[in-house]
Parts: C-alpha cells; structure tokens; sequence
C-alpha cells in the first residue's frame, strides 16, 4: 500500500480524535476492565468483604484485645488506622458501626469468639479466595491450580500475616508521630501548629499509602499468585494505594456524609455507606489489576508463563506430528527411485492403430 492511499484509509476528524482517545492507556484499562466483567465482579467481593472485615475485627480484638486495652497510645493509633482505612467502621465519636468499648468486652474462649472465629474463616477466607478468582479473571487467567485444603492454609497464613501489617503499621505511626513531634520541637515548631498539622497529616497520608501499596503488591502476587515483574507490580500497586487514598478522602467528607443527611436512609446510613465503600475499593483493586494486565500485554510479557509454555509445547509437538504426517507420505529409498524410473503404461489402442 502506498503511501497517499494510507493517508486516504487513516481516520481523519473526528474518528481521528475517538481513535487516538481509545489508544490511550487509562482507556484501555477501562475497556478491558468491562470486558473482564469488573463491575460485577467487584458488586460480588464488596458484598462478602462487609461480612468478612466484621468478623476479623472481632476475631483479632478477641485474641490481642487484652494487650491492646493495656496500652492506649498503640490502640488508639490502631483505631485510626481501621478507621481512616474502612471509614465509618469504628466509632470515634461521629458515629460508627462497632463501639470500641464492645471489642475489649470480647472472648475468644467464649460462645461469641467461638462463632466468629467460624465466621472469620467462612467469609474473610472465602472472599480471599474469591479476589483471587477476580483478579485472575482480570488477567483472563484460569483458577489457581492445587488442593483447595493447602489454598484454604495459604489464605489463612496471609490473613494472618496482614493483619499484623496492620498492627506494625499502627506501632509505626506513633513511633513516626513520636519521631516527628521531637524534630518539630529541634526546629521550634509546636505540634498544634497549622505547620505541624501539615507535617503530621502528611505523614499519616504516607504511612497509610504504604501499607496499601504493600497490601496490593501482597495480593497480587501471593493471594492470586500471578508472576508479575517487580517493576511492574509496584506501579500497579502504587496506583492502586493513591486511588484508595483518594477513595478515602471523598467517601469521609463526601459521600458518607451525604447518606447521613437523607432521612430515607438515616437509619442504614453506616451499613449502606460500608457497602458503596467496599464495592469502591473493590473495583480500585481491580482496575489496578487491569492496569498491570494491559501493560504485560502492550510490553508482549505472558500473563500466565506456565499456560504460555504449554501453549507453545503443544504448537511444537503439533508441528512436529504434521512433519511426521507429510514426511511418512513420501516414497521412501528404492520406491521414490522406482517412481521416477518408471514409464507411463502405453494404451493398446494406440499400439495397435501404429502396427
């Protein structure tokens, strides 16, 4: 094709504009993302994370409640991190849907920690296992082979090793809070001050973005068990952790709030307000999935490398058989020369017609 006549055939206006609008990158996340059903599959996770985080709550206030109430600095650095993370979950004094006081009045040697350790591994185990299934499904990956008993262990050592994420975050929040009120005081700056407000809430923000950073890259790679290149895992990540930051944002002073002042919906306000807030932060972990997913692909790396080098395995030995095929058509040795050598059979007619 010459090149007036690409010139002819490239879209010009406005199909020029729409053209370059879809090749864009955040476009084709979208795209892919609604392909992938991410909307449904984020209305799914949302519904079974409100069950979930309720029961590990009250699971993990049974078991380290006892040290927490001993120690107020760690625990209520610990409150304001479940609640800048789930806002509207704790109460801190605007409303919420578990008091503090009730978590310490919790045992789990009794009836009620009994049935909520059941619940923690019902729901929070299962909707592990079902973000793995969605993120996967993003990636247009099959379900994670193995039995299902050593996935069942392997969800249940990551729960609980993210939920001491969380309580390692909290000891670094006030150990940084600590940190920062002694060089703030180095430089004459009081903590109350509009200067050190800025600073404290910066590094809240910070703390906070890290750890969803962490918890995403965690996911991705270890619950859903997807081999994604380092690069490429903490970009996704980090996108991810600064779309929560914003979620966390808007959903406090915006959309919680909202659903507060309608008098239809006073009454569920907290429960209505958890469940838009876990269906946001699903579809965040899925978009960022998405993200990752479409730049393996533009970059041409194999999503799945163990389906990719089966695929390949199987073109090869199906290659290999069809040269087999072609190659046991042939004459071989004396019968190829015999084949050559041979004469076409005269017609009789013709001899006779010559005598």
């Amino acid at each position: 094709m010459s090149s007036d006549q690409s010139k002819a055939t490239a879209p010009t206006g406005i199909a020029a504009i729409v053209a370059r609008i879809q090749a864009l990158k955040p476009v084709r996340v979208f795209t892919h993302y609604g392909e992938h059903r991410g909307a449904l599959l984020a209305g799914g996770l949302s519904y079974q994370a409100i069950f979930a985080v309720f029961a590990a709550v009250w699971v993990a206030f049974s078991v380290i409640g006892l040290f927490l109430q001993s120690n107020d600095v760690l625990r209520n650095s610990l409150f304001d991190i479940i609640s800048t993370s789930v806002p509207g979950l704790i109460d801190r004094g605007s409303g919420g849907a578990i008091d503090p006081t009730d978590l310490f009045e919790t045992g789990v040697l009794g009836w009620t920690g009994a049935i909520a350790l059941a619940g923690l591994l019902l729901t929070a185990l299962g909707w592990l296992a079902s973000g793995r299934d969605a993120v996967r499904t993003i990636f247009g990956i099959d379900p994670l082979p193995g039995a299902i008993v050593l996935r069942k262990l392997k969800d249940l050592g990551l729960a609980i090793g993210f939920g001491a994420a969380l309580l390692v975050s909290a000891a670094l929040s006030v150990f940084s809070t600590t940190a920062l009120e002694t060089v703030l005081g180095w430089v004459g700056i009081a903590k109350d001050s509009t200067a050190g407000n800025v600073f404290g809430t910066a590094l809240g923000l910070l703390i906070v973005l890290a750890l969803d950073t962490f918890v995403l890259a965690s996911f991705y790679r270890f619950v859903a068990g997807i081999q994604i290149p380092i690069r490429r895992l903490i970009g996704g990540a980090l996108i991810g952790g600064v779309g929560l930051g914003a979620l966390k944002v808007l959903v406090t002073f915006g959309l919680v709030g909202g659903i507060g002042s309608n008098p239809l919906l006073a009454s569920f306000a907290v429960i209505i307000g958890l469940l838009i807030w876990f269906n946001l932060v699903c579809q965040v972990i899925l978009i960022s999935a998405g993200w990752i997913a479409v730049g393996m692909i533009d970059a041409g790396i194999p999503l799945d490398p163990v389906a990719e080098a089966a695929r390949l395995e199987k073109e090869a030995a199906e290659r290999a058989a069809a040269r087999a095929a072609e190659e046991a058509l042939r004459p071989k040795g004396l019968a190829r020369l015999a084949f050559w050598r041979r004469r076409p059979a005269r017609d009789k007619k013709s001899d006779s017609s010559e005598s």
